[in-house]
């Protein structure tokens, strides 16, 4: 291997690096409801399309906040197996995650688990969020579902607009259609849900 290999490969390490410090760093801001730490892994023209909800970081964190608090006593947000596909200064990633939730009303447990689905882009030597869509694969239903509908794996009561936006936005296939493999991450403009 060349010196000039061996930069390469390291510069490579250190972005993959700080990618992952991103999606950590995402979990521990929404679990501790730290709006300033939650801003810090996004750009600020970025989008997060959560089903949801779809809108500006600022928003985003001001809505996650408000619900989280409001419906949850305590949560947790763990990201498992990730890739990330780097392109120069583009990465593509998909993060695996389970949520789980202890409920302030109703049910104790809220479960779900599904993909953060993610462009981030290096700007100015920061890696953060330029696009999140958030899917969801599974939760606990009480019924075997006859297609895999994101509006009823939400860990939260959806209104009938609410589920509608759920379902005009990324729906999962367990094939190449799945949004994962969308190049570049479409974001899909902002609409907060409430």
């Amino acid at each position: 291997m060349t010196s000039e290999e061996l930069e390469a490969a390291v510069l490579r390490l250190q972005d993959r690096q700080a990618i992952h410090d991103c999606l950590m760093t995402y979990s521990r801001a929404v679990d501790r409801l730290d709006r300033e730490l939650l801003l810090s892994v996004y750009h600020e023209d970025a989008v997060d399309d959560h089903g949801v909800f779809v809108g500006s970081p600022e928003e985003f964190a001001d809505w996650v906040v408000k619900m989280h608090s409001a419906t949850h006593l305590s949560h947790q947000h763990c990201i498992f197996n990730y890739t990330i596909d780097l392109e120069g200064e583009v990465a593509h990633t998909e993060a695996y995650y389970m949520f789980v939730g202890l409920n302030r009303t109703g049910n104790p447990f809220a479960m779900s688990g599904g993909r953060y689905i993610d462009r981030f882009e290096k700007r100015s030597g920061r890696w953060a969020i330029a696009a999140r869509v958030c899917v969801r694969d599974w939760a606990p239903l009480s019924e075997i579902p006859d297609v895999l509908d994101q509006a009823s794996m939400t860990a939260v009561p959806l209104t009938p607009e609410i589920a509608e936006l759920v379902r005009a936005g990324a729906q999962i296939t367990r094939d190449r259609a799945d949004p994962s493999y969308q190049r570049p991450l479409p974001a899909r403009s902002p609409v907060v849900g409430r």
